[in-house]
């Protein structure tokens, strides 16, 4: 039976947090975009989410540990008809195979192995009382495909507006993604039925978020921060300058005597919240002056701010 330890390289014994971390580390390692090329790097990367899916929920990590259930989540022991995918006879052809009951195998014949189950097994008057029987869950639903982890490299200003963003799945094709309301650095998107095929439906996509820094916004809270410079002219005169955001430039008033470090609001904004309001863009004013400029020297020689601005220091 595949040990999901041995697949991420983990002692039985180790914390939720050193399994993330191998796992994260392999499925860097092994993505689909980065292996187009090796056939074996993905069926490894499956396997890799395979046992991550296990191991990081506590309850199913329980009951392997116990023996109670194998790496795909099946239970283990009982007849043991497995051998082919999704637990059909040996591992021949399967073509009548379905995900919701056993409908018989090749076409046409009119076997019906659920009837044949549950007669052994106490479905109908069997060996056990119940649907179950004694090998417990009657009909068991074949198992899905693995699921399949991406990660999302998201620009703070498309975070904040929530601006679609395209991920490429391993099989080549696009999805284009409305990003959630609140979303933050980590956070997850499962996309039903994306992820790898198997004999009960498809696996999903699990698409991680990572918001990545950008040159000039910072995130603040629900808030979006930026430095923005003007000259001493505008400080001292006011003036209308260009600032952007993350829904495009607008035009920002600059009061005469705004000084530097002053922050100015820009309301709506921001982030969107998870109750679909935005939060604000805080501006922080940087007045700039020119380096060794005689003329501006010249224009305020013999001028003195009369102003203690130090006061407050106790100096």
């Amino acid at each position: 039976m595949a040990d999901p330890y041995s697949i991420l390289g983990v002692a039985r014994g180790a914390s939720e947090k050193d399994i993330k971390s191998a796992y994260r580390k392999l499925a860097k390692e092994l993505h689909p975009d980065r292996n187009q090329d090796n056939p074996k790097a993905a069926e490894r990367f499956s396997e890799v989410t395979r046992a991550y899916d296990l191991l990081s929920d506590k309850d199913k990590r329980a009951r392997f540990d116990r023996g109670e259930i194998d790496i795909d989540g099946n239970p283990t022991g009982g007849f043991g008809f497995g051998g082919g995918p999704g637990g059909g006879f040996g591992g021949g052809s399967q073509r009548g195979f379905r995900a919701d009951g056993f409908e018989g195998f090749g076409g046409g014949d009119g076997i019906d192995l659920g009837d044949i189950f549950e007669g052994l097994f106490g479905g109908r008057g069997g060996m056990g009382g119940g649907a179950g029987g004694p090998f417990g869950g009657g009909r068991r639903a074949a198992p899905k495909g693995a699921n399949v982890a991406y990660k999302l490299g998201v620009s703070l200003p498309d975070a904040a507006t929530r601006a679609t963003q395209r991920i490429t799945l391993s099989d080549g094709k696009t999805i284009d993604l409305k990003l959630p309301a609140g979303v933050e650095d980590g956070t997850q998107m499962r996309l039903a039925g994306k992820g790898e095929p198997g004999p009960g439906g498809a696996g999903d996509a699990i698409v991680t978020i990572h918001l990545q820094p950008h040159p000039f916004f910072k995130r603040d809270g629900d808030n979006l921060r930026i430095d923005v410079p003007i000259s001493l002219d505008e400080a001292v005169n006011g003036a209308k300058v260009k600032v952007p955001t993350a829904d495009g430039a607008v035009m920002l008033t600059v009061a005469p005597g705004t000084s530097s470090g002053k922050t100015l609001r820009l309301g709506g904004k921001g982030f969107t919240r998870k109750d679909g309001t935005r939060g604000d863009q805080l501006i922080t004013i940087e007045v700039q002056l020119p380096e060794n400029d005689p003329d501006l020297v010249q224009r305020l020689e013999g001028w003195r701010d009369p102003r203690n601005l130090r006061a407050k220091l106790g100096v």
